[in-house]
């Protein structure tokens, strides 16, 4: 690490797409980079703690196509070059996030890992401090677009251990081939546990487990009703302070075409979940034994937020209460492409929300003071371009 604390206006944690748009409308309003103007009047960061451009699209499974994911908005300013539909979604979408972070020039620093983020001191118009792996920064305000991918959840079953089998969870994911002949459970009951279900039953023979009956749609997923009626009944979790659920949990589930070819050929048949797990397989709810050889976790994801907690930001209610794309506790730190801004398009707002709001907070502020050094060793980052 650098023994001097370096200093932007603006820090952003991570470079997928709600990072890539509150950097884009940073520049848009003025903001400079800090890494090559470090003295002008307001600069800004991305740290990003992927290898790559492409947020966690880089890391998705080789069989996801760009027919099938749900939709990626354009990043603000530049649209997506004309798409083959067959193309992996792993490659298409970072060199799409590639090119734009060319395009307009972003200071984007990687791989970056933030460790910390804490208060300086007591002034509530003081500086916040971003730690990292790489060196430290100050900044009078921080947005935060960690996503998810980095987290997934992980349900503890009685007898989890004695499981002689493989046991995997969606990011470690590849392909279905990898499972030919096996007895595969599939666990979990949201858009990707469908996915690999239906991939994986054209060469395994599979078994389905969700802790709740899924419900379907009994009608045509609609932005303009059901997408605006679920962004209000999250952004009323965020608001009370609530921790948020999945999409699904929200929603209920599509009739896509791959639950659709599930159904057709009779795997999308549920079970209820098991209630422990044996060496060669898993104790049914009725008591019954299965054989299994790999189980699935597609059990999703929570936001990555741990970096945060010297803010103390959890309220009684379990949850971070938000007002716009602000703290509600820490008014100075943002958090984008979380609770009802997790969607492409929502994150695009909320980058611009989070920008917006930045500009504000700097016009209520007193003028920066300057940067201090801390003691540690030296390293050098440059940005990405």
């Amino acid at each position: 690490m650098s023994d001097e604390l370096r200093r932007a206006t603006v820090v952003v944690i991570g470079g997928g797409q709600a990072g890539l748009s509150a950097a884009y409308h940073l520049r848009h309003r003025g903001f400079v980079s800090a890494v090559e103007q470090p003295d002008a009047e307001r600069t800004f960061v991305v740290l990003d703690a992927n290898p790559a451009p492409g947020g966690a699209w880089q890391h998705r499974w080789e069989s996801l196509r760009m027919a099938t994911v749900n939709g990626i908005f354009d990043l603000p300013g530049l649209a997506q070059p004309a798409v083959d539909t067959t193309e992996a979604s792993r490659a298409a979408v970072p060199r799409y996030f590639a090119g734009y972070e060319q395009a307009f020039a972003l200071p984007i620093l990687r791989p970056v890992h933030v460790v910390a983020v804490h208060r300086a001191d007591d002034d509530p118009d003081g500086d916040l401090v971003v730690t990292s792996d790489r060196g430290s920064w100050t900044a009078r305000a921080v947005i935060n677009a960690t996503g998810t991918w980095t987290n997934p959840v992980l349900p503890r079953y009685p007898g989890q251990d004695t499981f002689v089998g493989r046991q995997l969870h969606t990011r470690d994911y590849v392909r279905a081939e990898d499972f030919a002949g096996q007895r595969v459970a599939v666990v979990g009951g949201g858009i990707s546990a469908l996915q690999l279900l239906e991939e994986i039953s054209r060469v395994a023979t599979t078994r389905w487990y969700t802790r709740r009956e899924p419900v379907f749609l009994d009608r045509e997923f609609q932005p303009e009703t059901v997408g605006r009626e679920t962004i209000a009944k999250v952004m009323a979790d965020v608001a009370a302070g609530r921790p948020t659920g999945s999409v699904v949990s929200y929603t209920g589930l599509s009739w896509t075409s791959y639950a659709l070819a599930a159904k057709a050929r009779g795997v999308l048949e549920r079970r209820p979940m098991f209630k422990a797990i044996e060496p060669m397989g898993v104790r049914e709810a009725d008591n019954t034994f299965t054989p299994v050889d790999t189980i699935l976790w597609a059990t999703g994801f929570k936001a990555d937020l741990t970096h945060l907690d010297p803010l103390r930001l959890l309220g009684e209610l379990g949850g971070i209460a938000l007002t716009g794309t602000q703290a509600a506790t820490e008014p100075r730190l943002h958090l984008i492409g979380f609770g009802p801004s997790q969607s492409t398009v929502g994150a695009n707002r909320a980058g611009r929300e989070a920008a917006a709001a930045v500009v504000r907070l700097l016009r209520a502020q007193v003028p920066a003071r300057p940067a201090t050094r801390l003691m540690s060793s030296a390293t050098t980052t440059v940005p990405n371009r």
